[in-house]
């Protein structure tokens, strides 16, 4: 059995502490102090708008506790000392299995014992039950879940609902984090996952939980925990409306890895991208589909995207997309009508409206295609939202196919963007994409003709064409 360090959750207070936390020796005093709550700067006097992120009537009064520290306490007692650069081990970190081949991938091969990481995600996507799915599927971990949104037996019916052995995962429902800290010290567990950090506080803060203030105390306490014990810590975030994680900024500076949920909730897939990964590449990402049992691993996330229905249908263009390092195959969906109203309609699901609007423009102003007084609807399969722009090239083939009503070939695929001159551009790896293209049974690929190959794919056609004129003809002949 692994020897935890003991440490008093109330040293942390004490002697990693900041000077807007009570001392027992100290000299209390308070003061008023203005935050930001869209960026969680802090001011001396209240302004309109914020000069760090330029919003407007986000600052709020808060009472803050200010005393000069004990001598005493501003001498660590871990005994550490400055050593040479040279003789730092380099030796591969110690990481623990998460029992998701997924999420280990997506996090450099696994957890690295006493890192921190973030997971945020709109709510109702999956945050806590893949928090929940990891003790779970790996009992031989000793786990202290902490939970400061639900009740023991609202996370006992989930437990139930998932499945999985639960003999060696503790559930606790709390918000302390002096109780918390004092706790994970007696269970000395081998893992801990809180969920979530904006229900947290901390007693020394007079503020309330999920305030700017608690935030970045909680965090820094949760870190300080991970790097005295080596026990690594799943911290669960909330995000706001406009898809950041919400709190301070520094909130993900604090933490080792960010991992963010993406996807419809009233879809079936969910992506988990690693927005930031100290231990691991940034290039990479999970796919999983939410079940009546919890989120199951999408090993091959191809086979779902691409086309589900007869052959012969217009309208329809497959791209080979690279998100990250990892090559996706997925079905782009259009539908070109005459204009009922008097103005048209452009309206796009998983891809930006403003560069469909400037793919439309190229085709009427270089190519000639008259679409002006046409409704033109686009969605992309699986609820993914698609920023590759890989993409154009599929959404072209794809209008210009509802358009004349003449199908593509359920064996070709297109990977190409297009520019503002009508030119097709080269995208990065696409060799990688004819690959994956020839692996799931496609006989033809379109790509830029200034595409370089080291080696032409086997099984695979690779057409190379130049510009919008010339997709026409070799795929319309």
């Amino acid at each position: 059995m692994r020897v935890v360090p003991r440490i008093n959750p109330r040293d942390f207070l004490y002697l990693y502490g900041t000077n807007d936390r009570p001392m027992a020796t100290a000299v209390k005093k308070t003061k008023s102090v203005w935050f930001c709550s869209h960026c969680g700067n802090e001011y001396s006097k209240w302004m309109g708008r914020c000069p760090a992120c330029g919003e407007w009537n986000t600052l709020s009064e808060r009472e803050v506790v200010t005393g000069k520290r004990p001598a005493a306490a501003s001498v660590p007692s871990s005994g550490h000392r400055p050593q040479p650069l040279k003789e730092v081990s380099t030796s591969v970190e110690d990481r623990l299995s998460l029992g998701s081949a997924e999420v280990d991938r997506l996090l450099g091969g696994g957890i690295v014992r006493g890192s921190l990481v973030l997971m945020g995600g709109e709510p109702g996507i999956g945050k806590s039950t893949l928090s929940l799915q990891l003790p779970l599927r790996r009992p031989e971990l000793k786990t202290l879940y902490v939970t400061g949104e639900e009740s023991v037996k609202q996370v006992k019916m989930r437990a139930d609902r998932l499945g999985g052995d639960a003999s060696n995962c503790y559930i606790y429902s709390q918000t302390d984090m002096t109780a918390i800290l004092e706790q994970a010290q007696e269970v000395a567990p081998d893992l801990v996952i809180v969920d979530s950090v904006q229900t947290m506080y901390c007693p020394s803060v007079e503020s309330t939980a999920g305030s700017v203030s608690q935030i970045k105390e909680v965090a820094a306490l949760l870190l300080r925990f991970a790097k005295e014990t080596g026990i690594p810590v799943i911290l669960i975030g909330h995000i706001t409306k406009e898809g950041s994680i919400a709190g301070p900024k520094i909130l993900e500076h604090i933490v080792d890895v960010v991992l963010q949920f993406e996807g419809e909730n009233r879809g079936a897939y969910r992506v988990l991208r690693s927005i930031k990964n100290r231990f691991g590449s940034t290039a990479e990402l999970a796919v999983f589909e939410m079940t009546g049992t919890g989120l199951r691993e999408v090993a091959n996330p191809s086979e779902m995207l691409i086309p589900m229905h007869e052959e012969g249908l217009s309208g329809t263009a497959v791209c080979a997309m690279l998100d990250g390092n990892r090559p996706f195959l997925f079905e782009v969906q259009a539908l070109v009508s005459s204009a009922v109203y008097g103005t048209a309609q452009r309206s796009a699901t998983g891809f930006d409206v403003r560069r469909l609007n400037m793919l439309l423009a190229v085709l009427e102003r270089r190519a000639g295609f008259k679409l002006g007084q046409k409704d033109v609807f686009l969605n992309m399969a699986g609820g993914l939202r698609i920023s590759d722009p890989a993409c154009d090239l599929a959404v072209i083939g794809a209008v210009l196919s509802s358009n004349f009503d003449y199908p593509i070939p359920a064996n070709v695929c297109f990977a190409g963007e297009v520019g503002l001159s009508g030119e097709i551009r080269p995208v990065s790896q696409a060799e990688r994409r004819a690959v994956e293209a020839a692996r799931l049974g496609f006989k033809r690929i379109f790509v830029s003709s200034y595409t370089h190959l080291d080696r032409r794919p086997e099984g695979i056609e690779v057409v190379k064409v130049a510009d919008i004129p010339a997709l026409v003809r070799a795929l319309f002949k």
